[in-house]
């Protein structure tokens, strides 16, 4: 994990860009956010308040992003537990000056625009006069504008797309005279762009999460060079093996979750079980790592596997996971975490 963040750093640093780590598909995790930190992020990101109150209390000392834009039910905790957060809304915005005028801070706020994922985002138009107004609220600091691709809408951070981030940015500075501090340009991929190299980037920060703990640009879902695919592995042991046919007997209709499963008659097989399922990852952003297992299906609690080779009850099978599966194994508390490395570096983090 360290190493992919320096990896990632350096890559990024190159362009004059400082790295956010985004903490937020391992819940937060104490010992990921201190090997971020250790391999050059500059503040650590997350979308819930509840991760970034776990890493404080566990010692974890840097800057925290608030990535999810607050809820106004939220705002006295974020102003309390976040230094920044992105906003879009001065409805929200001005409860956080609020609150921050009650407990006597000054709050940070980057407003993010919309440039086409269709997401969060203040249109491009409006962008101006809400400058304006959180420049005169008591208690926030703006300091500066991000925008957010490839997530919802999938669309691609092109330098068309950046350059026409950093004129609109420049549209408001011309027309408020506000300098932005920070622009926020994005997150994994962005990497695309990092790596052509010679290409000059119009922000200052990316917000990286997948391309740190998977070593993954989100474009393509290639590799990054230098990087290591993986940091997580997920372990499942067997609960059945049997030789049972590949396709069910009697009339099919729907699964437990509504679905009309298709099977493939290809004859008497070697099926297994893995005390696994929906409730705990999401089993088509996995990939077995031993080669001739091939993954079935699945159930909330079990996932079948068709198994080559010798294999019996008790066997542990191995897995890479997508973004997605991360995401959902760091969520269920029935998947068990193990961490491997140099603990005694680490000795208040629990």
């Amino acid at each position: 994990m360290e190493n992919n963040a320096r990896t990632v750093c350096e890559l990024a640093r190159a362009s004059g860009i400082e790295v956010t780590g985004v903490n937020k598909a391992t819940c937060g995790n104490p010992l990921v956010a201190k090997a971020m930190l250790a391999g050059g992020v500059t503040s650590i990101g997350d979308s819930r308040i509840e991760n970034i109150k776990t890493m404080r209390s566990s010692g974890i000392k840097t800057t925290y992003v608030l990535l999810r834009s607050p809820m106004k039910s939220e705002a006295r905790s974020v102003v309390e537990h976040v230094d920044t957060s992105l906003n879009t809304e001065l409805e929200v915005i001005r409860e956080l000056s609020a609150h921050a005028l009650n407990l006597k801070k000054v709050h940070s706020v980057i407003l993010m625009v919309e440039m086409g994922d269709l997401r969060e985002g203040i249109l491009p138009e409006d962008l101006p006069d809400t400058t304006r107004e959180v420049l005169g609220m008591e208690g926030i600091e703006l300091r500066g504008f991000g925008l957010n691709l490839a997530c919802f809408g999938g669309v691609v951070p092109t330098s068309d797309k950046m350059n026409r981030f950093s004129n609109i940015v420049k549209e408001v500075k011309d027309n408020t005279g506000y300098k932005a501090k920070i622009l926020s340009g994005g997150n994994s991929a962005n990497v695309p762009l990092l790596l052509l190299k010679g290409d000059p980037s119009p922000v200052n920060n990316l917000r990286i999460g997948e391309a740190i703990l998977l070593g993954l640009e989100t474009v393509n879902r290639t590799l990054i060079p230098g990087t290591e695919r993986d940091a997580f592995i997920l372990q499942a042991e067997l609960i059945e093996v049997k030789r049972k046919p590949s396709v069910p007997s009697g009339t099919i209709s729907q699964n437990a979750f509504g679905e009309t499963p298709d099977f493939e008659d290809i004859g008497t097989i070697t099926r297994g079980i893995v005390g696994l399922g929906r409730q705990d990852v999401i089993v088509e952003d996995l990939e077995p790592l031993m080669k001739g297992i091939g993954i079935l299906g699945s159930s909330s609690d079990h996932i079948i596997l068709k198994l080559d080779g010798e294999h019996k009850v008790g066997d542990v099978i191995e897995f890479r996971l997508n973004y997605g599966a991360l995401v959902h194994s760091f969520t269920s508390q029935y998947v068990n975490k193990e961490y491997l490395g140099d603990l005694e570096k680490t000795p208040n983090i629990k």
